[in-house]
């Protein structure tokens, strides 16, 4: 395990009375990593000891989520919302890029003054990628490949990127590739501008491959099954059939979920050490006690859950994410159960580091929220997949419906007494007065998210 040493992240206050500048960020973003798949958030199947530590050195956020994706790739949607800070009706198309008069995050710390870096996983348009990054290395153009084969290319000050550019570095894993290039800017850095490092790792998304010591450390034969596993969705929920569902044959069955299970566990260990290694370099260089750590991830995973394998659905399993944030600001070894999304990142960095957040930003400030626990941002969350599925949820309950090939099917789960979303509460007349409630919720949220699809069509409440 690399640890993260006394001086990481400590709270602005422990260096009162010394002047300083404004703080370096290191964000850190996994690829279809489930929020339950963190040791010290509850998942002792784990071994993750990096994120561990971030936790016990920051503020975790137990309640944090995507809005959904109106594509099957959700990552596309899932991160131009997090670019932009707008939600998921409000991107261009699918998120396949984000329009020069929304101004993506990295662009605002850019103009701000800062020097911002990438690596990793780019899955919008390469034509954007040189307004939000002045700095790159091992990019990765696409929504997932091979990972010990990842097609990369360098920077190009030009913005020039295209297929023929394209390299490998055949036998390093990604999480080790995209580490590698972070901890090179990290110790060739001699700037006196401040940074933002974006690493985007392209782990633990399939195909689910880890080092071999990372698999040996992870039985098949011993992993929990889930309390939500079914052999197959009770009913068709509008994508059944699409890649990432037949990743496993139907009816799903419980070795086979335990086998996918064990390798997305070692994969995620392995990210873990890489993590570790981007931290220590952190502190190494002396840039530790100034930097802003978060961590996140772009969409959960089903992985058996539900009879269902990837993560175009809208059960808690795939909506909802971690949330780590860490450094000057930041109370240590605190959790946060206010609603929260990913969009809401872009204004919170912006109010920790002193920038004024652009107008066409739609998240909130979580700024508040770390400072203190009682305060709430939300009080409800919306979720949405394609034209087939629409969810919302409060502190307790949780609507799903979905209106496939003309046909409306509706779940109604109380999350307090069923986090797994096992018992469908919608036709017990003791639920009525929630189930009513969360509709005309529902149709507010539409309303103000200028959600105008064919979900809608005839749908009264």
């Amino acid at each position: 395990m690399v640890g993260l040493g006394a001086a990481l992240l400590p709270l602005r206050g422990a260096t009162a009375g010394r002047e300083r500048t404004k703080p370096n960020v290191l964000f850190l973003f996994s690829d279809d990593q489930r929020f339950d798949t963190i040791h010290v958030l509850g998942n002792e199947q784990i071994v993750t000891p990096n994120l561990d530590r971030l936790v016990a050195h920051g503020t975790a956020f137990t309640h944090a989520y995507i809005m959904g994706g109106t594509s099957g790739a959700v990552c596309m949607p899932s991160r131009a919302m997090l670019l932009s800070g707008r939600t998921l009706f409000h991107l261009d198309r699918q998120g396949q890029t984000v329009p020069a008069k929304h101004v993506t995050f990295p662009e605002a710390f850019r103009h701000a003054g800062y020097a911002t870096f990438h690596t990793g996983k780019w899955h919008q348009n390469p034509a954007m990628y040189n307004r939000c990054f002045e700095q790159g290395a091992r990019i990765f153009f696409g929504g997932m490949s091979d990972h010990f084969k990842v097609p990369v290319q360098d920077y190009d000050s030009t913005g020039q990127y295209s297929p023929q550019r394209t390299y490998t570095v055949d036998g390093t894993p990604s999480s080790e590739l995209f580490s590698d290039a972070a901890i090179d800017f990290l110790k060739s850095y001699q700037g006196s501008k401040p940074f933002l490092m974006y690493v985007a790792y392209t782990a633990p998304h399939d195909p689910r491959l880890a080092p071999q010591q990372y698999m040996d450390m992870y039985k098949p034969e011993a992993m929990e099954l889930p309390k939500s596993f079914m052999p197959e969705h009770p009913f068709d929920n509008g994508d059944m059939k699409l890649r990432d569902e037949q990743l496993a044959p139907w009816p799903r069955t419980p070795e086979e979920v335990r086998r996918h299970t064990a390798a997305y566990y070692a994969m995620i260990t392995h990210l873990d050490a890489q993590i570790g290694r981007v931290l220590e370099t952190l502190r190494q260089t002396g840039h530790a006690e100034d930097t802003i750590v978060v961590f996140a991830a772009d969409n959960g995973l089903a992985l058996g859950r539900h009879g269902l394998f990837g993560k175009q659905n809208l059960y808690e399993h795939s909506v909802h994410v971690p949330l780590i944030f860490c450094g000057p600001d930041v109370h240590r070894g605190e959790k946060r159960e206010a609603f929260c999304y990913l969009i809401d990142i872009y204004p919170t960095l912006c109010e920790l580091a002193g920038l004024q957040t652009p107008d066409t930003v739609e998240g909130r400030s979580l700024v508040p929220v770390l400072r203190d626990a009682e305060v709430k941002v939300r009080d409800t969350l919306f979720s949405a997949y394609r034209d087939f599925q629409r969810a919302v949820r409060d502190e307790r309950f949780k609507l799903i419906e979905y209106h496939v090939a003309g046909t409306r099917t509706r779940q109604l789960f109380d999350l307090q007494n069923d986090p797994w979303e096992l018992q469908n509460l919608a036709a017990d007349g003791r639920y009525e007065q929630q189930l009513h409630s969360l509709r005309n919720l529902l149709v507010q949220w539409k309303k103000k998210l200028d959600d105008n699809s064919n979900f809608w069509q005839d749908y009264t409440t």
